[in-house]
Order: C-alpha cells, then structure tokens, then sequence
C-alpha cells in the first residue's frame, strides 16, 4: 500500500505546480518571449498562465482540447497532436526564445512516463531561450539544463524546475 493516497499525491503536484509557477513568474518577469503548455487537460494551469502573464504568447501543445470554455487558448496558439511532432514543427518560429515550458503529461502509468520524459527532454531544449525555466511533473534529464530546489510551497519530488545554463 502506497504512504499516500492519490488524493493526496494529486494536491500536492498542484500545491508544488502552484508554487513552482509563482517562481517562474518572478524569474521571467524582466524576460521577453513565449510561454509552452505541453498538456492542456482541462485547461486550469493554461488559465493560471494567462491570467499571470497577460502580454505573453502562450503555446499550448496536447492531443485533444478538453479545457473548459473559459479557459480555452487562442486557436493560433493551439496545436492539437502529438507533442513530438506538433512542438518541433514549430522549431522556426521558437528555437531559442521560449522562457518558460510546463511539460504537464504525467500519469500512473510507469513506463507512459518514462516514454513522455524522454520525449520531452528530447523536445523541449531546441525551443528553450538561455537561462530559461521548465517545469515538469515528471523528472527529466536535458544535457544543458541544471536542477532548481523547488521553492516554498512545493513538497520534494512533487514537481521538478530546471534552468537552461546560458
């Protein structure tokens, strides 16, 4: 029997995300550049984005949209498929520039999450700007980024940062 319940496992990824974003807020605040969703679900973390970081292009990447009406991304901005071939697609328009990445794909499912880590550290540091921030429920080994600690707030091994190293 799991320490924890899901319940409990569930809050404490959001408590962690929540206080991983109010970081990141802080860290891009001087920064310009775009802002990558990896994983709409039902829109509340793409909700939280817009409504910190207002002036910001956020690119939202899932499979589906499944996000409630009222948090629904500009369609320009929506790109619907497979994260590995939808993000590198845009490799012109981002390479370089994105300040801030969540990856928010996780699941119960063990090997899933191997599979969409390792996707994920393969995709993401082509559009990182240096010194960028990326957030992911899952750890993720990208040659180039060092670990952040989690800020206050968040429970260890809830929610990992890192930084692309200039």
């Amino acid at each position: 029997m799991s320490k924890i319940s899901r319940l409990e496992k569930t809050l404490f990824r959001l408590q962690a995300q929540h206080a991983c974003l109010a970081y990141a807020f802080g860290e891009i605040a001087a920064r310009p550049g775009p802002v990558v969703e990896l994983g709409l679900g039902l829109g509340r973390t793409f909700s939280h984005l817009r409504h910190h970081l207002p002036e910001r292009e956020i690119y939202v990447f899932d499979r589906a949209n499944g996000a409630y009406a009222d948090c629904q991304p500009d369609p320009a901005l929506l790109f619907l498929g497979e994260v590995d071939e939808t993000l590198p697609a845009l490799h012109d328009r981002l390479a370089g520039k994105v300040v801030l990445a969540n990856a928010d794909l996780g699941s119960f499912d063990r090997e899933q999450n191997r599979r969409v880590a390792a996707m994920c550290a393969r995709v993401l540091p082509p559009v990182m700007a240096p010194g960028g921030i990326v957030m992911s429920d899952l750890p993720l080994e990208m040659a180039g980024f060092a670990p952040l600690p989690l800020p206050p707030g968040a429970r260890d091994g809830s929610y990992h940062l890192y930084r692309r190293q200039p």
